[in-house]
């Protein structure tokens, strides 16, 4: 009779980790497009993305590690 051969654990597409990384570049980028004096368009999308950040941030708590 032959075991079955284990699988290596699967990593998750949004683990804990990886979306509090990618929640924390996202406001350190808003914040950047928030103090840059050169284009307007990036001042004009900055608060949504540090938005996006902060309620990524929030959301990671709620994720798998």
């Amino acid at each position: 009779m032959t075991r079955p051969v284990p699988q290596p654990p699967r990593r998750r597409l949004f683990s804990r980790s990886r979306v509090e990384r990618t929640a924390l570049a996202l406001i350190a980028l808003g914040l950047l497009m928030m103090a840059q004096p050169f284009f307007m368009v990036l001042f004009t999308y900055s608060l949504l993305v540090t938005l996006i950040g902060t309620v990524g941030f929030a959301l990671s708590n709620y994720l798998p590690e």
